[in-house]
């Protein structure tokens, strides 16, 4: 039974993974189509955004479930020696997350959806840096992960955090300039400031696909 359990873990760990990059795939697709001026209407390109917008919310769904379940496949795969509070704290973490990413889609543009995601943020900031710490600490002392190629999945796991982080942080002016996009429309003076914010979040979008490749390697490979 526990053999069956721990392989169940692994299945679902399998599966976020294909959700979140598979996902982070169709948004960086359906971005890319938005930035076609040339090739599309206004009213197409934004019915292209709430697409995007939608998609995104399967990659977010893995993104934090994810903490709570690699934990969990680590504990029980004998890969590390967690507390069992630990885990469950991670679960509770995991599911708070959870419910504020969806409570912010479906309340968007409001109070409260701003109010979720500056706590959101302290949750994000908080794991982060738990796995920079699980995964250094590892490397330099063999503890609490005695296998290095674990120990530099947890560390990169939390450098794909800082660069989730930072798409949000080079995001945020998307708002401002797509409502004048939206009421002055389409033009060099509106459309070249939102294709400079969207070309420099890209940058951080390749470095989560880098990341994810990097750990899902060590997590098969696993080598010495």
């Amino acid at each position: 039974m526990e053999d069956m359990a721990y392989r169940s873990l692994v299945y679902a760990h399998l599966l976020l993974f294909v959700l979140w990059l598979g996902g982070d795939v169709g948004v960086f697709v359906l971005g890319q189509h938005f930035r076609k001026r040339q090739s599309y209407s206004l009213d197409q390109r934004l019915a292209l955004l709430k697409l995007l917008v939608a998609v995104d919310m399967g990659p977010r769904t893995a993104w934090a479930l994810m903490v709570p379940l690699s934990l969990s496949v680590a504990t029980a795969g004998g890969w590390i020696a967690l507390p069992t509070w630990l885990v469950i704290a991670a679960w509770g973490a995991g599911l708070a997350w959870l419910l504020l990413v969806w409570d912010s889609h479906i309340h968007d543009q409001t109070p409260r959806a701003a109010r979720n995601r500056r706590i959101e943020a302290w949750i994000k900031y908080a794991i982060t840096g738990f796995y920079l710490w699980l995964g250094a600490a590892s490397l330099l002392t063999g503890a609490p992960i005695a296998m290095p190629w674990l120990a530099w999945k947890a560390l990169l796991f939390g450098l794909i955090f800082i660069a989730a982080i930072l798409i949000d942080l080079a995001f945020k002016p998307v708002g401002p300039q797509l409502g004048r996009l939206i009421a002055e429309g389409s033009s060099d003076a509106t459309e070249i400031p939102l294709r400079r914010t969207m070309d420099r979040t890209r940058i951080f979008v390749l470095m989560v696909y880098a990341l994810l490749f990097i750990t899902a390697w060590l997590g098969v490979v696993k080598p010495s």
